[in-house]
């Protein structure tokens, strides 16, 4: 019987069920990294009612940015391993309740350890095994692929902290809280459900992968093991690289509102900064992602770093919201490029072997940048009472990485012996 089945598995359908796969991650990363990144409008309501310092309050969120950096490589290789329905599940639910259970809190150590550590959790099953079964559904298309997935990230960018910011201004922090762990729990675990590990739990191909691989041989399911991209200078060139970039993105998504509240912007205007960032970021990993499948990865990369050095130095001397709206742009559309580009320059350099593993673990290398970023910038504000020295680091970081992605060099490295 299985051998009857198995000729018309094979048949092409008329509707690719990667689509599903890809609609499923966009809505997913819509909720979840949109509600992540409202944290700055929480920001002031916190430190206001408990008078922590803004070091104090933005190392929670960098302890989430770390954790939940390092449980990538967990949640990569439990994806290459179980496939990603069951990991985004349970992270989800971790996600969902570890939001709600920050609507209750009165004491810093119980923000790290809601914030910091259960929603920590529940984002690791989010952007790695997203972003690496699509890899595995797709072949050619990949650039464009990733891109839309990924740009759920910049909707929610876009929707969530309008809606965070709404929520504040109606029923208060706590309610708020409480209203998004319950949104997240039950969309993304209803979402999740639909998830397939790769195409040949379907019965399927990867899309076009025959004419793919005729064209090149890093498209090929083998590759390197996580050991094996150890020993490249390529993979330590993308890690410093990285985490320069996460440093950058996490410092300014924490701390760009505050300042633009600093120099007199409403609490309610300065918000729209963030969505700025969202909006761009969509842009950025849609049109200039896919651009990555005609002009290659290395030449995106150049180009995100470009847009982000520009946009961090228009940043020191932003005083008008309009000057805000600008950098907002600019940092959006690299953002946006340089996030959409991660898998796929993984796949192109390592294979897709270990993909999940290795993503994981040069995602983790970016929220370790992203994790000191935001903590470290809010000692230098609580120590100079500016955030001039904090962008001034930002920059040079965005410049050394430029440099880096310049020397890149393009195709799959060879297996180590």
């Amino acid at each position: 019987m299985d051998r009857q089945v198995a000729p018309s598995a094979q048949k092409k359908p008329k509707f690719f069920y990667g689509y599903i796969i890809v609609a499923v991650g966009f809505i997913i990363l819509v909720v979840m990294d949109g509600t992540l990144y409202s944290f700055g409008v929480f920001f002031e309501p916190l430190t206001r009612e408990f008078g922590w310092t803004r070091a104090e309050t933005a190392g929670a969120f960098s302890l989430l940015t770390g954790l939940g950096g390092f449980l990538y490589i967990v949640t990569g290789r439990l994806t290459d391993s179980f496939g990603p329905r069951l990991v985004v599940t349970v992270c989800g639910l971790l996600f969902g309740v570890g939001y709600m259970l920050i609507s209750r809190i009165n004491t810093i150590w119980q923000l790290y350890i809601f914030l910091g550590v259960i929603v920590a959790m529940g984002d690791s099953g989010g952007f790695v095994p997203l972003s690496s079964t699509v890899a595995k559904w797709f072949v050619s298309r990949r650039g464009l692929m990733t891109g839309i997935v990924i740009s759920g990230i910049g909707v929610g960018t876009v929707i969530m902290p309008l809606v965070a910011s709404r929520l504040l201004a109606s029923h208060g922090w706590r309610t708020s809280y409480l209203i998004l762990g319950i949104v997240i729990l039950v969309v993304i675990v209803a979402a999740s459900q639909f998830l397939k590990r790769d195409p040949r739990q379907a019965g399927l191909e990867p899309y076009e992968s025959k004419r793919a691989r005729q064209g090149s041989v890093v498209l090929e399911v083998g590759g390197l093991t996580l050991r094996e991209a150890f020993r490249t200078r390529q993979f330590w060139m993308l890690g410093i690289m990285f985490f320069g970039f996460g440093f950058g993105q996490m410092a300014i998504m924490a701390h760009i509102v505050p300042r633009a509240i600093d120099v007199g912007i409403a609490a309610v205007t300065a918000a729209t900064i963030l969505a700025v960032i969202g909006g761009a970021s969509t842009v950025g990993r849609i049109v200039l992602g896919s651009a990555s499948d005609r002009i290659g990865n290395k030449p995106l990369v150049i180009i995100s770093f470009i847009l982000l050095l520009i946009a961090l130095f228009w940043l020191i001397f932003t005083t008008e919201l309009w000057e805000f709206y600008i950098s907002a742009v600019l940092f959006g559309l690299g953002y946006g490029a340089l996030v959409a580009v991660v898998s796929p320059l993984v796949a192109e350099f390592f294979g897709l072997k270990a993909h999940g593993t290795i993503l994981g673990t040069v995602t983790f290398i970016i929220t370790l940048g992203g994790a000191i970023g935001p903590v470290l910038m809010g000692r230098v504000f609580d120590v100079t009472g500016s955030y001039y020295y904090g962008f001034m680091v930002c920059t040079a970081l965005m410049g050394l990485s430029l440099i880096l992605s310049s020397l890149l060099k393009p195709g799959m490295v060879k297996r180590v012996n």
